[in-house]
């Protein structure tokens, strides 16, 4: 009788195991078909272009003919040419100090929409921050052409207020125009996510900091700033990873002074016809990024958990 129910018991444990293992594979299945349409879309816009340039770049090519043989001249000639080194070296140092601009310039912002705004004016100073992104980027960038430029606004103004004799020549052209057009460019991307952070600290805490005897700078070095990390990690990436490849804001005011890699890129492709040698500087370019990017998500992994 005892053998008959453990049997009966078993029976049932074992059915009940069958409809769950069941349930788990209908709900797999599932799962599986609402993300496939989103899989394939992603390995077609972008694993297959990202896997078709890597093979690119260890090919030749001689005009219009592309030599499939496997060879490792493009990455020897991207290492031991300076000219590549110094254009991939710039486009770093202009991405790092576009980064580090609008970071310390968005932080501000964020904090005082966070902290010092109404909450029921806070949706439209984030329409405010966001009217940037009604004109075209192109547009943006001529616009600070003509800001900049030998005639342009800011030489104009300062010309008549007596603050300067003859028009500033270093702040278009080079660098510098680069830096200002990418960081005005970028400051939405990088206001809003500090900005979320922000919102999402507990103003308890703030006041358990004050009540403890900490004052306004140290509460904010100390609970504010840690708990908005990892806005501020987003804000970075989201400013470092695209600002390197950009190329259309270069050759508008940057001059041959301000060209960034992405420019010589979009020359080897459209201009010298040679698609292997672009191919290996897009993917130095992209290991570049990737390589300082995982360095500064490690460096700031204790913010992040």
């Amino acid at each position: 009788m005892l053998h008959a129910e453990v049997i009966v018991i078993y029976e049932t444990d074992f059915g009940g195991a069958k409809q769950i293992s069941a349930r788990f594979d209908t709900d797999a299945k599932r799962g599986l078909a609402l993300i496939s349409p989103t899989a394939i879309y992603v390995l077609l816009l972008l694993a297959v272009p990202l896997a078709t340039i890597f093979a690119f770049s260890f090919w030749s090519q001689d005009f219009l003919s592309i030599d499939r043989t496997l060879t490792l001249k493009n990455y020897r000639e991207a290492f031991t040419d300076p000219i590549y080194r110094v254009f991939l070296l710039r486009s770093l140092w202009i991405s790092g100090v576009v980064t580090v601009v609008t970071v310390v310039l968005a932080f501000p912002i964020a904090y005082f929409v966070s902290f010092h705004v109404p909450p029921e004016r806070k949706a439209l100073w984030i329409f405010l921050i966001t009217i940037p992104f009604w004109t075209s980027y192109l547009l943006r960038a001529f616009l600070w052409k003509v800001i900049l430029g030998f005639n342009g606004v800011l030489n104009s103004g300062l010309l008549g207020l007596g603050l300067i004799d003859e028009p500033l020549t270093f702040i278009l052209y080079n660098t510098n125009a680069v830096v200002i057009t990418l960081a005005h460019a970028f400051a939405p991307f990088t206001i809003l996510p500090i900005y979320v952070a922000l919102e999402k600290i507990d103003r308890s805490l703030l006041e358990a900091s004050k009540d403890l005897g900490e004052g306004t700078a140290r509460t904010f070095f100390r609970v504010t700033l840690p708990l908005a990390m990892p806005g501020v990690v987003a804000a970075t990436l989201i400013v470092f990873i695209p600002t390197i490849g950009d190329y259309v804001t270069p050759r508008l005011v940057g001059g041959p002074d301000g060209l960034m890699i992405a420019n010589m890129i979009q020359t080897q492709f459209l201009k010298l016809n040679n698609a292997p040698m672009g191919a290996a500087l897009s993917v130095l370019a992209m290991g570049a990024v990737t390589l300082i990017s995982l360095i500064f998500l490690f460096a700031n992994r204790r913010f992040l958990k």
